[in-house]
C-alpha cells in the first residue's frame, strides 16, 4: 500500500490527483475549509499555519495526522514548507528536514547558503529601518563607481518569506526609497539588481537526483510565461541543467521538488535569484501538462515518497525534457487603473489559432487604484498553446500590455 500523504494547503487540483492515483491524503489547512471538505467527503485536519508556539507545531500536528496514518507531508504553498520539513524531519527521523524548511522560507539565508556553495549572486542585507536601505543603496552607487548626476543603483526590498512578487519593491533611487518604504516592510532583504533573462526552472528530485528538469521562459515577471522555454534558452540546458545539481547537492534535497529562478545574461553569464520548494505560481504546473503531457502535482508526490521504486519513475516521467515540439503560455490579466465597466476580450484574440482558453469573468462596476503595490491582484488568465515559441512570445508581450476592460 501506498504510503498515506499529508497535503499540506488546500488546492483542488492535488486532491483530484491524489483521488485518481488512488492514493490516501488528508488536507490539511484553515478551518475555513472544513465546511467544504466534510461535504465533499474529504479527509481533512483543520490546521492554522500562522500558528507556532508550544500547544501548535509539529508534535501536535503530527498526533493529528497519526488517526490517519500520515507517513509524507507535501508542501503545496510557501506557508507550509517549514510545517512539512517538521513533519517529514519526525517521520524519516531526521532533523536536518527541518532546517532545509527554514532555509527555503528565509531569502537571506537562503541566498548566504547559494554564495557558499559557489553560486553568483547579487550583493544582499538584512535591514530593519530607511537608513540602513538608503545606506545599502549608496555604498552600491560606491561599488559602481556612480558619477555625481547619474542615476542611483537599483535595489530590490523583499519580505523574507513572501512568496513570488509578494510586498516586492524596486527602488530606483534615494527618492524612491523615501516615498515608497513604510515601517510595515521592516524587517526585511535588499539586494543589487541582478541583470539578464530571468527564468525558472522545474526540478523533480528523488533520492537526489533530478528525474525531470522543466526550463520556464519568463516573458515578462508577474505577467507572462511559457513552457518549455524557447529554442534560445533551451540552448543552454546543459549547463543550467549542471547549476540545478550543484544546488541540490549543496542545499542536501534528496526528495519533492524545487524551482529556482535564475539570471542569464547575453555574455552567458549565470547568476542565482532565489529558489522554492513548493508548487510555482504563474500557473507553471498547468503549463508543464499541457506541453509535457504528464501531471506535474503527481509527480510531486511520487517524487516526495522515499518508499518509490525506479520503475515507477521511469515510466511516469517522460524521455525527452525539452519538450516535444508543443508549447503552453499564459498572460495574466491585471487591469489599468481608472473605472471598469465590463469584460472586452478583443476579436483578434479570439481569433488566434494559439489561443486556447480564458477565465477571465465580467466584474462589476468599480474603480481599479493607481496606488497598488506590486502588481495588485490579476483578474484571470488568458492560455496560448502552438509549436511556434517565437510567435508565442511575441502574442504574450502584446497581450501583458493589452486591456480587457472597458
Amino acid at each position: 500500500m501506498s504510503t498515506p500523504v499529508a497535503l499540506l494547503g488546500w488546492s483542488l487540483p492535488a486532491i483530484e490527483t491524489a483521488r485518481r492515483m488512488g492514493r490516501p491524503f488528508v488536507v490539511v489547512s484553515f478551518d475555513d475549509f472544513s465546511g467544504w471538505a466534510r461535504e465533499h467527503d474529504i479527509p481533512f485536519v483543520a490546521w492554522d499555519f500562522n500558528l507556532w508556539n508550544e500547544r501548535s507545531n509539529a508534535l501536535q500536528l503530527r498526533e493529528l495526522l497519526d488517526e490517519h496514518g500520515i507517513g509524507l507531508a507535501v508542501p503545496l504553498f510557501e506557508e507550509t514548507v517549514e510545517w512539512a520539513g517538521a513533519l517529514n524531519s519526525l517521520y524519516r527521523d531526521d532533523p536536518r528536514l527541518l532546517n532545509r524548511g527554514y532555509l527555503f522560507r528565509n531569502k537571506a539565508m537562503m541566498k548566504r547558503k547559494a554564495l557558499l556553495a559557489g553560486f553568483r549572486v547579487g550583493l544582499f542585507e538584512e535591514v530593519h529601518a530607511p537608513e540602513q536601505v538608503h545606506s545599502f543603496m549608496s555604498r552600491l552607487n560606491e561599488a559602481n563607481l556612480q558619477l555625481e548626476g547619474e542615476e542611483d543603483a537599483w535595489v530590490h526590498l523583499k519580505p523574507f518569506s513572501a512568496a513570488g512578487t509578494v510586498g516586492h519593491k524596486l527602488l530606483r533611487s534615494h527618492a524612491a526609497v523615501d516615498e515608497r518604504v513604510v515601517a510595515e516592510d521592516f524587517p526585511c532583504l535588499v539586494e543589487s539588481h541582478l541583470p539578464g533573462q530571468e527564468f525558472s526552472c522545474e526540478a523533480f528530485i528523488h533520492n537526489g537526483k533530478v528525474r525531470f528538469l522543466n526550463i520556464t521562459e519568463y516573458v515578462k515577471l508577474g505577467y507572462s510565461n511559457f513552457v518549455p522555454a524557447g529554442p534560445e534558452l533551451e540552448g543552454h540546458r546543459a549547463r543550467i541543467a549542471e547549476a540545478v545539481d550543484r544546488l541540490v547537492d549543496a542545499f542536501g534535497i534528496e526528495y519533492g521538488m524545487i524551482h529556482p529562478e535564475w539570471f542569464l545574461t547575453e555574455d552567458n553569464v549565470l547568476s542565482f535569484g532565489e529558489v522554492a520548494c513548493r508548487i510555482p505560481g504563474g500557473h507553471i504546473f498547468e503549463l508543464i501538462e499541457k506541453a509535457h503531457g504528464f501531471d506535474p502535482i503527481e509527480g510531486l508526490i511520487l517524487c516526495s515518497d522515499p518508499a518509490v521504486d525506479e520503475a515507477t519513475l521511469e515510466a511516469f516521467f517522460p524521455e525527452s525534457e525539452g519538450g516535444g515540439g508543443s508549447y503552453a503560455g499564459s498572460v495574466m490579466v491585471y487591469p489599468k487603473p481608472g473605472r471598469i465597466r465590463e469584460l472586452a476580450i478583443p476579436e483578434a484574440l479570439k481569433e488566434d489559432p494559439m489561443f486556447e482558453s480564458h477565465t477571465l469573468i465580467a466584474p462589476e462596476e468599480h474603480k481599479v487604484s493607481d496606488t497598488r503595490e506590486g502588481f495588485g491582484n490579476h483578474y484571470g488568465t488568458v492560455f496560448f498553446r502552438g509549436d511556434d515559441p517565437s510567435r508565442m512570445r511575441d502574442l504574450l508581450v502584446h497581450y501583458q500590455d493589452a486591456d480587457f476592460f472597458a
